[in-house]
């Protein structure tokens, strides 16, 4: 299990390893161990012959590992090592270094010429290791590693005026692929980014792929910095396997491993009543495609039987997107469900194992008055029946007896509860709730504070936030975004390692939902549920992309198409 760890946490257990028996040393070696094998890997896979490789080693434990990682990869492979020091060392890892026959410059002696060595090395090389800051980076940065930076953003720049990538007369006959700079590798964290907070330098050195040890860092899985890490690697520094001020932590980093465990067994002997029956309450005049993509969804995840509950009108529409579909008719005024359909919707519940709520429905007035008419005005908290009983005949008295199935709202169901008084609590508790940053703002009622819009005030304290509010409304709240996060009021905190535009389309949204919903059907907890899906949803993005060639061209129907491969993938994983 891959935590998250702030840098103060970093520290308590990098000390209690080395009360344990694992010295500060050997956890600097392990760590160089771990980008040094990862530099080997990219230039046999770029198969680089006689490769160039510049190190950039600042003045603390960062360029610690970066010298250590100069060391293994100047000792075990063919590659020139050129080393930069930004400030003169004197250590056992310098040393070390020297003797596997690096080339070793300092920032002193090269900024008496212009810094061109270091433009030159940084320009010719073929992977740059940027080891200069790590975790207990203050911003903004000053000194001399703010004038190393600018001069290696400089070689780049000068790398890529010099040497552009060829120009293509056809695509169908496209070159040799070029790079048209070298791979950049980040040791625990870009040089430049805040590790708990994820704000950026401006002079932030943007990593092809970033190395961190033993637990991801907050920073690292906060949407501004995505293009920022690259690609993330959590590698283990050989700590021991029980470390209290490591394990306490309950936030963690999803992987396929987690997901595997979570996902719900097939026997042979089974029928479609095993995979659980979900209903899906969704669509309006203007959404009709919603109901299908969650419905759709749902079953691409393995639901047993799904049906979708929409206003009458559209369900010949939404029938020709989704074959395997049953429906519910329900009322509705001018296509926008009314009142008079919860209690159609709340007769049906005793046949469902699970319950979604909301894409596509629209923010009609009529349409505010079914969730109310849904969700009751009683309230639901004081045990998981339905307070609300209807003063339509069509539904008897013993209404008020029925059970509310395990619950997930989305969309404009979300956006209706939150003009609703305490409509916390009228949910059961752990409903889960899938709102973007500007849904979330309207549930929490979040404010702009100064210049930052709500949205930005959610987005740069969505781990916090996320899990405040889980606790308070006692709800799963699965915040997307960029690294979805997935709180539960246990106080238990997940973050989904995806961060691809392939998901910043119409309808994907009604994707994870119609996702999580198939996974609750099935009989997972909710929490367990939610984080398979996040999972799988931001994976399938990721192969959709790759399937299709490119993120732009991706819609929400694609997703879909990518989730047999991701659960299979995930299913195979160790």
């Amino acid at each position: 299990m891959i935590r998250i760890v702030t840098v103060q946490e970093m520290q308590a257990i990098e000390t209690a390893a080395d009360a344990a028996g694992v010295s500060y040393g050997q956890m600097m070696e392990n760590a160089g161990r771990a980008i040094a094998d990862r530099v080997k890997q990219i230039i046999e896979e770029l198969e680089i012959a006689d490769a160039r490789v510049a190190v950039l080693v600042g003045p603390g434990n960062n360029g610690g590992d970066g010298l250590v990682t100069a060391r293994l990869i100047a000792g075990e492979t063919n590659a020139s090592v050129q080393i930069f020091l930004t400030r003169p060392r004197d250590d056992e890892n310098l040393t070390k270094a020297k003797a596997a026959h690096t080339l070793i410059i300092d920032a002193e002696t090269d900024a008496q010429r212009g810094y061109r060595v270091l433009r030159t090395m940084v320009a010719n090389a073929d992977v740059v290791i940027d080891a200069l800051l790590g975790t207990g980076t203050t911003l903004p940065i000053r000194g001399e590693v703010e004038t190393v930076l600018r001069q290696v953003h400089q070689a780049l720049s000068d790398r890529e005026a010099d040497r552009p990538a060829p120009r293509l007369v056809s695509p169908s006959r496209p070159a040799v692929r070029r790079r048209s700079g070298p791979v950049i590798v980040a040791v625990d964290v870009p040089t430049g980014l805040d590790s708990d907070t994820g704000a950026l330098d401006d002079n932030t050195l943007t990593a092809h792929e970033t190395i961190t040890f033993e637990a991801a860092k907050p920073g690292l899985v906060t949407p501004g910095a995505a293009d920022a890490i690259g690609v993330l690697h959590v590698a283990a520094l050989g700590l021991p396997d029980r470390l209290p001020a490591r394990d306490d932590v309950r936030r963690t980093l999803i992987d396929a491993a987690v997901v595997r465990r979570r996902l719900p067994k097939r026997p042979a002997s089974a029928n479609k009543g095993t995979f659980g029956k979900a209903l899906i309450v969704a669509g309006s005049a203007n959404y009709t495609g919603a109901p299908a993509l969650a419905g759709q969804s749902a079953y691409a995840v393995g639901t047993g039987l799904v049906s979708i509950a929409a206003p009458s009108t559209i369900i010949p529409i939404v029938g020709v997107q989704q074959l395997e579909t049953t429906y519910l008719l329900l009322p509705h005024d001018l296509g926008a469900l009314n009142a008079e359909a919860a209690s159609i919707v709340r007769s049906e519940m005793k046949n469902y194992s699970t319950l979604l709520v909301g894409p596509g429905l629209g923010q009609d007035e009529v349409t505010g008055a079914f969730i109310e008419a849904l969700f009751g005005k009683a309230g639901a908290r004081g045990g998981r029946k339905i307070g609300f009983v209807p003063s339509s005949e069509e539904v008897t008295q013993a209404s008020a007896d029925e059970w509310l199935p395990p619950l997930v709202v989305d969309a404009d169901g979300l956006n209706l509860l939150a003009k609703m008084e305490s409509w916390w609590t009228l949910l059961p508790p752990r409903t889960i709730l899938t709102p973007h940053p500007g849904e979330m703002a309207r549930l929490a009622k979040i404010e702009a504070e100064g210049d930052r819009k709500p949205t930005e005030v959610v987005i740069a304290n969505r781990l916090t936030l996320a899990a405040d509010k889980a606790a308070a409304w006692k709800c799963v709240v699965v915040l997307k975004s960029a690294f979805t996060v997935i709180a539960d009021p246990d106080g238990r905190l997940a973050v989904v390692p995806f961060a691809t535009p392939a998901l910043a389309r119409a309808g994907t949204g009604d994707v994870l939902a119609g996702a999580i919903t198939g996974l609750l059907a099935q009989g997972l907890d909710p929490f367990d549920a939610a984080v398979a899906a996040a999972y799988l949803h931001g994976y399938a993005g990721e192969l959709a992309a790759e399937a299709v060639g490119t993120t732009a061209s991706i819609v929400a129907s694609d997703v879909i198409a990518a989730l047999p491969r991701a659960i299979a993938t995930v299913e195979a994983s160790v």
